[in-house]
């Protein structure tokens, strides 16, 4: 396992970091698996997990905090709040009122007194970049969190916030956790120059692009990825956005064999090259996942390698750019941009 600094924290991470998204009723991975995936990633060398209130309503944060019990100081522990927590409409967002008690509700669940990272999971519109960051400042000096961070967060707001921070004289945002992937490379001509810029940690989710570089998907086979069940228009080969994608897949699978590696390990091992990534998070839903995961801890791809990703699928580009969560609101509220 390799080993980065978290930005400018001084906290090392491991390359790999196990995110739990799969924990609970969303992935269908119960306590034991649970517990038994964290102490095997653990051993493994990975030392960041990666949750969120919403993930599961709350259950993956107890998942969690069930299995590292007794042994929270040799984790890296961080989670997220913003995404809506049920039907109330202030139980959601980036005001203070919502981070403060969605920290509370994240510490009882989990079991500890304090995170490591506290991340905004997306950018509030509703919300001023002031009123957050006062509000994580406080929560950072009351020692309930020892860093924050922004999740998925179109670049000029990364640049926003940063100068808000300056502005105001607040803390400002360590991290950001955009998604990116070797069929979702948007990321690389906006939001990861600038986390570099200003000096961020990085930690990709979906560097296995929900399934599609993991070996669920190939052609001529039924999809066995989780992920189909609830969201099988991301699945659907008819759409020609994913027979794009499947055509990409093995195309991407022939170089992996070529170079002797798994596909999987083709994929981590192309998001962990970037110089702006600190962490590539993993979600394996068992035991059997996180072991061909951890498989490419040590991965490091080649010129020629990556010279062949890059004419695969070109830098910066997305080949589902309607899946990366960042879109700005205007685009998708007509009220927002007409009179």
């Amino acid at each position: 396992m390799q080993y980065r600094t978290l930005g400018h924290t001084g906290v090392q991470v491991s390359s790999l970091a196990l995110g739990a998204m799969n924990f609970g009723r969303v992935g269908g991975t119960g306590q034991d698996e649970a517990t038994a995936i964290v102490d095997a990633a653990l051993e493994g060398g990975i030392n960041l997990i990666d949750t969120a209130d919403a993930y599961s309503g709350g259950e993956s944060e107890e998942m969690v905090g069930k299995a590292i019990a007794g042994r929270r100081d040799d984790v890296v522990l961080a989670t997220k709040a913003g995404l809506p927590l049920g039907d109330e409409r202030n139980h959601r967002g980036g005001s203070r009122r919502w981070l403060t008690t969605a920290l509370e509700g994240s510490l009882r669940r989990l079991g500890v007194d304090h995170v490591d990272l506290y991340q905004v999971h997306r950018w509030d519109p509703s919300t001023s970049d002031e009123e957050t960051l006062s509000a994580l400042t406080d929560l950072r000096r009351a020692g309930k969190i020892r860093y924050f961070g922004s999740s998925t967060f179109p670049a000029h707001r990364i640049v926003q916030a940063q100068w808000a921070a300056r502005e105001h004289h607040l803390g400002r945002y360590t991290t950001e956790q955009p998604s990116y992937s070797a069929l979702q490379r948007g990321v690389e001509a906006d939001v990861l120059p600038v986390a570099q810029q200003y000096g961020l940690g990085v930690l990709v989710w979906s560097p296995l692009a929900s399934g599609w570089l993991s070996g669920a998907v190939r052609a001529g086979r039924e999809v066995r990825t989780n992920r189909s069940t609830f969201m099988p228009q991301r699945f659907d080969t008819a759409l020609p956005h994913n027979r794009a994608r499947l055509d990409a897949v093995e195309r991407l699978a022939a170089v992996a064999e070529e170079a002797g590696l798994t596909l999987i390990q083709l994929a981590l091992g192309f998001v962990t090259a970037h110089p702006a990534v600190t962490s590539a998070l993993i979600g394996p839903r068992t035991l059997e996942h996180l072991g061909s995961q951890l498989a490419a801890a040590d991965t490091a791809l080649p010129a020629d390698v990556l010279d062949a990703i890059d004419a695969i699928v070109a830098p910066g580009v997305d080949l589902a750019a309607h899946e990366k969560n960042d879109t700005p609101p205007a685009l998708l509220d007509p009220s927002l941009r007409r009179r």
